[in-house]
């Protein structure tokens, strides 16, 4: 789940499973898999981010692995 905010203020948490995709026209319009598009205040890249996140945080994608700088 993410959340997010509609452009009259109003804060929704979305759940990320439900994204068919995102798109900047020029506001962030993400379409559900059911059809259905939500018009929200975050950046495109925030949308990104926040779902990234969220599917990380559940396992499904991979976090980078950074291994030290050995000389």
């Amino acid at each position: 789940m993410i959340r997010l905010t509609r452009l009259n203020k109003d804060e929704f948490i979305l759940n990320a499973e439900l994204i068919r995709y995102v798109e900047r026209c020029p506001d962030t319009l993400i379409t559900l898999v059911g059809g259905e598009t939500l018009m929200v205040l975050e950046s495109l890249d925030e949308v990104i981010r926040r779902t990234v996140a969220y599917h990380q945080a559940k396992n499904l994608i991979p976090k980078p692995q950074y291994l030290p700088y050995s000389s």
